[in-house]
């Protein structure tokens, strides 16, 4: 039996999740036996839909992944993966070539593909780090826009000492939510 695992790393990549889903059936794969995990790195092996994906194989069985980078993002955790899949007499399927874990040269073109995905996220989040940073260096990474402007806070914190309003009158008097004014309760600083 096929069974078949997609990701993507952001929820906002669904079309990349209907596309590999789309390539998997196209390689026999029924769409019940695709697992997938969105919003998840290659990097992070903490992945429920990898999980469930390999619980379902079993002896004679092939995971099959439209790219190994889909899989893992190192070659530590692509060795790793293809180690406990070939523990269990599951056969990996990449792209519709099968590993064989056995065979030399299908080990050294597995270690070479894992290579380019782990020199690919690791240029992935060097870019990361330099567009940061530029953007810091320009004043553009501020953070999240306050919910209240300086006035309204300290309009709200009068109300709040004058102790005529509870949390959730105030939450709907200036419009936020109850988690806003406690916040800005907690930003005065404790005079003894």
């Amino acid at each position: 039996m096929k069974i078949g695992y997609a990701r993507v790393s952001t929820k906002a990549q669904e079309y990349g999740i209907a596309a590999q889903s789309a390539q998997l059936a196209q390689l026999g794969i029924e769409p019940a036996r695709i697992y997938t995990d969105e919003g998840l790195t290659g990097t992070n092996r903490d992945r429920p839909g990898l999980r469930e994906a390999m619980a379902a194989c079993r002896d004679g069985d092939t995971l099959v992944v439209t790219k190994l980078d889909r899989l893992a993002r190192s070659v530590l955790d692509a060795r790793n993966i293809v180690d406990e899949l070939a523990s269990h007499g599951i056969a990996l399927s990449i792209g519709g070539s099968t590993h064989d874990p056995n065979d030399p040269v299908s080990r050294l073109l597995l270690n070479v593909l894992s290579m380019v995905a782990e020199f690919e996220a690791d240029l992935i989040r060097a870019r990361t780090r330099e567009g940061m940073a530029v953007a810091e260096a320009k004043g553009r990474l501020k953070g999240k826009k306050p919910k209240l402007s300086r006035r309204q806070a300290a309009h709200l914190l009068d109300l709040h000492q004058a102790g005529q309003h509870t949390i959730a009158e105030l939450a709907e008097l200036f419009g936020v939510g109850r988690a806003t004014v406690y916040r800005e309760i907690e930003r005065v600083p404790v005079t003894t």
